[in-house]
């Protein structure tokens, strides 16, 4: 089968490649993949800012159907649509795995990153992180199950009551689904971006969300302090990554409001503006990727309609058209793009 695939470390050695097609171990599930999406870890792994297992076939947010189940699976059956989190392998003994946080377990290892991913054909899952999709769940929604559970994830580590401000910065595909999850707890939410985010901007405000701003036209902290007598943000969730973004995050929070990082920057070590943190007592508190409990609730968000994930899609690419894909996204054009694979 052809595949994706990363074959060293730095900027690009990303190449097409034909693979055996992997079949079910004991407790395993075999997947053919329908939609696989690309994430911005993807875009950094592809230009050298993030390290994976290389070789290794990248793509860890996809959807499929089941073709085949190893011994001891009889949670599914061939014909199962599903998705799968990204968790492959956990040693099930650290005090995270043993807390349900095992995206904290140092020994785990990701399909896509570690593992062979969802830009293929075809590929193996463990059985425990396999969920079947719900009736108004489709192909391409469940592709983004992922994104969709770090986000989930993001919000449930601070908290959001009825009414309050909530501003997110950045307005990609984490931070659009970031927005609806917030936006289903009953926030005001304000979505910023650039001038060149105006497609993505534009998006927001047909989803619904409150209040969409172009920070570059717009002075953001005037309508925060308006909508909030003065006091700042509630909450701010930065998903951009961007060096700007946080400091002027830190800016808009109220005292003892609460930080949520999201977006990953291209190096670990930024400026930030500890004294703020320590004057206003603002609570900060990172999120990394997902876990099991985060999946069910995302899936049935998407059920339900509180988020609408399809909409966020606006290219379809073959694994073959790499480049392109990666061309809609740096330049802006593309919100949300979704490989194919291919025979």
């Amino acid at each position: 089968m052809k595949a994706l695939v990363k074959t060293a470390q730095g900027f690009g050695n990303l190449e097409v490649q034909d693979k055996h097609v992997p079949e079910p171990g004991r407790d395993q599930v075999k997947i053919e993949v329908k939609y696989a999406g690309i994430c911005g870890s993807d875009i950094h792994t592809y230009e050298g800012h993030y390290k994976v297992g290389v070789p290794v076939t990248l793509g860890h947010e996809f959807s499929g159907e089941v073709v085949s189940v190893g011994e001891g699976v009889t949670e599914f059956q061939v014909g199962d649509r599903v998705t799968s989190e990204t968790t492959f392998y956990i040693c099930g003994e650290c005090a995270y795995c043993k807390s349900g946080d095992y995206n904290l377990c140092n020994h785990r290892k990701g399909l896509g990153t570690q593992q062979d991913g969802g830009f293929a054909k075809f590929l193996v899952a463990r059985k425990e992180s396999v969920h079947k999709l719900p009736e108004n769940v489709d192909f391409q929604s469940a592709a983004m199950t992922e994104p969709l559970a770090c986000t989930y994830h993001a919000v449930a580590k601070t908290e959001i009551n009825q009414g309050d401000v909530v501003v997110v910065i950045g307005p990609g595909p984490i931070g659009l689904l970031t927005a609806q999850v917030v936006k289903s707890k009953g926030a005001t939410v304000i979505i910023t971006g650039l001038t060149n985010d105006k497609v993505r901007l534009d998006k927001a405000k047909e989803l619904g969300i409150d209040y969409t701003v172009n920070t570059q036209d717009q002075d953001i902290k005037e309508l925060v302090n308006s909508l909030t007598d003065g006091y700042g943000a509630d909450v701010v969730f930065e998903c951009s990554g961007a060096v700007p973004a946080a400091k002027q995050a830190l800016d808009l929070l109220r005292k003892k409001g609460q930080y949520g990082q999201v977006g990953l920057f291209a190096k670990p070590e930024i400026s930030f503006d500890l004294e703020k943190i320590i004057q206003k007592e603002i609570r900060v508190v990172g999120s990394r990727s997902q876990k099991s409990a985060d999946w069910e609730p995302s899936l049935e968000l998407m059920n339900n309609g509180s988020v609408n994930a399809k909409s966020l899609v606006t290219h379809e690419y073959t694994i073959e058209d790499w480049d392109a894909a990666y061309q809609a996204i740096k330049s802006g054009e593309a919100i949300k793009v979704l490989l194919t694979p291919v025979e």
